[in-house]
């Protein structure tokens, strides 16, 4: 069978676009040249009366969801401590609104022909005596048998930890449905390492990938920057080697998540990646 080229392969995060509406997605993807999408389930779950209509919609236009992502609550991203300490799955303050929502997301995700839910589980601490391991190891155990009842894969986001620490992770929960979704420019934003060389550790784990770019922080313990794809440090040249070398030609999904003008940035990431064929 031929494997599909880069730009068939090609799709767009709808949160990037920062659509109010369904019918303002459509439009977006339209501006950006796109018609495949990794939809966030979040509005859908928490405004149904605006979002129920995706569906049948995208069915109309011929539009393709390629897969689903989830968000957890009470999560602060102003800086890297404040994501530390707030975000993913671990802070029991916020763990049974968490549960609920996923719940509530692996159903709207299987009623929508869904295969593949991402999120950012939170940072996988690196002492394996740290008691904040064990209780992401119980509770990510838990959403993945809600995922697996209904024969889905809950993909993993990589970035706020480095590439061993996170293969240790999978190697030790061993579930066939937690999976990566690969974001090259997180390694770079929180410093966690080389995105080439963390393919080859986590290829057997990688079902799907985020373009986005950015640079490394000037200051340890700081954000890195965000830039448009192709201006930042993602060696993409040796990103793509990487992952053919692994024989892994999952769906590559554009993120933007800064900057003022996302469908443009995001048809320059398309262009971009259409190019290097």
């Amino acid at each position: 069978m031929k494997l599909k080229s880069l730009a068939e392969r090609l799709a767009v995060c709808s949160w990037s676009l920062q659509p109010a509406s369904p019918q303002e997605l459509i439009a977006q993807l339209g501006g950006a040249g796109l018609r495949r999408v990794q939809l966030a389930l979040d509005p859908l779950r928490k405004s149904p009366a605006v979002w129920g209509d995706l569906g049948p919609l995208f069915a109309d236009r011929e539009l393709t969801i390629i897969s689903g992502m989830a968000g957890c609550v009470g999560e602060d991203y102003s800086t890297i401590d404040s994501i530390r300490r707030t975000g993913g799955i671990v802070r029991d303050e916020t763990w049974a609104e968490n549960l609920a929502n996923f719940h509530a997301v692996a159903l709207l995700a299987e009623r929508l022909g869904l295969r593949l839910v991402t999120f950012h589980a939170g940072f996988v601490p690196h002492d394996e005596a740290d008691p904040a391991l064990e209780k992401m190891v119980g509770r990510l155990q838990e959403l993945a048998e809600i995922f697996a009842a209904r024969q889905m894969v809950l993909g993993l986001e990589t970035g706020q930890e480095t590439a061993p620490d996170l293969a240790r992770l999978l190697r030790r929960l061993d579930r066939p449905n937690l999976r990566v979704n690969f974001d090259p420019a997180n390694m770079l934003l929180y410093d966690k390492g080389d995105p080439v060389e963390a393919v080859r550790l986590l290829a057997p784990w990688i079902c799907q990938v985020h373009i986005k770019d950015a640079r490394r922080p000037l200051v340890p313990g700081a954000w890195g920057e965000e830039v448009p794809v192709g201006s930042g440090e993602v060696d993409w040249a040796g990103f793509f080697a990487a992952l053919a070398r692994s024989e892994i030609s999952c769906d590559l999904v554009i993120e933007r998540e800064a900057g003022g003008q996302r469908v443009a940035d995001i048809r320059t990431a398309r262009e971009f990646i259409e190019q290097l064929h």
